[in-house]
C-alpha cells in the first residue's frame, strides 16, 4: 500500500501517519501483560502452598494469664 503524501495546510505539513504498530503498541503491550499476569497468578500457587505446610506448628500454647475467681463468685 502506498504511503498517502503529506497534507500541506499553508506553511504547516500535517504528520505523516503513524505506522500500524505505532498506532497499536499499546494495544499489544497490555494483551501481552495481562496474559503474563494471569500466568503468573495461576502457576505460582503450588509453590506458596507447599511452604505453608512445612512450617512448624508450636508445641503448645501460652498460659492463661487472667485473674481466677473461684466457682460461683462473681467480681
Amino acid at each position: 500500500m502506498a504511503k498517502a503524501a503529506p497534507k500541506v495546510i499553508g506553511v504547516l505539513t500535517a504528520p505523516a501517519p503513524p505506522p500500524r504498530w505505532g498506532a497499536n503498541r499499546h494495544k499489544v503491550l497490555l494483551v501481552l501483560g495481562l496474559a503474563v499476569g494471569f500466568y503468573l497468578g495461576t502457576h505460582n500457587a503450588s509453590t506458596d502452598a507447599a511452604s505453608r505446610e512445612d512450617q512448624p506448628r508450636p508445641a503448645h500454647t501460652a498460659p492463661d494469664t487472667r485473674p481466677t475467681t473461684p466457682e460461683g463468685t462473681r467480681p
